[in-house]
């Protein structure tokens, strides 16, 4: 068999450009983006998807060294991260739930580093998303994943075209998820305070010598934490609804 130039080049792109896809979703994906993890790790788990998904993909019609080539380049990033980060919004949505209920029960001053992003967000914040993570796993999120990657490639292949105003949009759109679902997961906790905030306020009226923060701090921490525990199966309810409606986005995204 003659090796060329030609014969180099081709398979130098038909391994490249699904890399950078795959790179790019594993440095901005939850759990396996998270600081935590080497970066030496997630690129030797790219390579391992990429040597199993590249052989299954038609060969690229783009030289790899012309300047459409370095655009294609950028666009399999752009796509990757894409995917990345609407898997993102979804943890995101449960840490910001958390922390606004950490808000209410006096919590926000109980802070702690967030090993996915590398700074401080309050404790809950960050057992709401741990939780979160162990849900992914527990019902093979990382399994759909990987499937839907290896699907993506299939629905918008490595072509060299642009990318859709539509897919921009509608991750912009997908971005307003955030708020609603931390609200949907905070709002129990949150009624449930605002509820005892207000018991103890009448008392404070009704008795003025009474030490308000001796009484009423424990109280609204014991309360919020009684309604966290009781408010469990609602978390995982929303977290994989979310999900699901993460993993169906995705593709229509793709097919905009």
């Amino acid at each position: 068999m003659t090796i060329t130039a030609s014969t180099i080049l081709e398979t130098a792109g038909l391994y490249l450009w699904p890399f950078m896809r795959i790179g790019a979703l594993l440095m901005v994906m939850p759990a396996i983006g998270g600081s935590f993890v080497p970066a030496r790790v997630r690129i030797l788990f790219a390579m391992a998807l990429t040597l199993v998904i590249a052989p299954t993909l038609p060969p690229p019609a783009v030289d790899v060294l012309s300047l459409a080539g370095v655009v294609a380049i950028g666009r399999e990033l752009l796509i990757g991260m894409i995917m990345g980060f609407v898997l993102q919004v979804v943890f995101d949505a449960i840490a910001l739930g958390g922390q606004l209920i950490s808000m209410s029960m006096g919590l926000g001053f109980a802070v702690f580093v967030d090993q996915q992003r590398g700074v401080n967000i309050p404790v809950l914040g960050q057992l709401f998303m741990m939780l979160g993570l162990l849900l992914f796993f527990v019902v093979d999120g990382h399994l759909a994943v990987i499937r839907l990657l290896a699907d993506s490639f299939r629905i918008l292949p490595m072509d060299g075209t642009g990318i859709s105003q539509a897919l921009l949009g509608g991750t912009l759109q997908w971005v307003g998820q955030l708020f609603v679902v931390a609200v949907k997961i905070a709002l129990p906790a949150m009624t449930a305070l605002v509820i005892v905030n207000l018991s103890f306020g009448v008392m404070s009226r009704a008795a003025p010598t009474l030490n308000l923060f001796a009484v009423g701090f424990p109280a609204a921490m014991l309360s919020g934490f009684a309604v966290i525990f009781l408010s469990m199966g609602n978390l995982q309810e929303n977290v994989s609804q979310l999900l699901d409606a993460a993993l169906a986005l995705l593709p229509e995204l793709l097919e905009s």
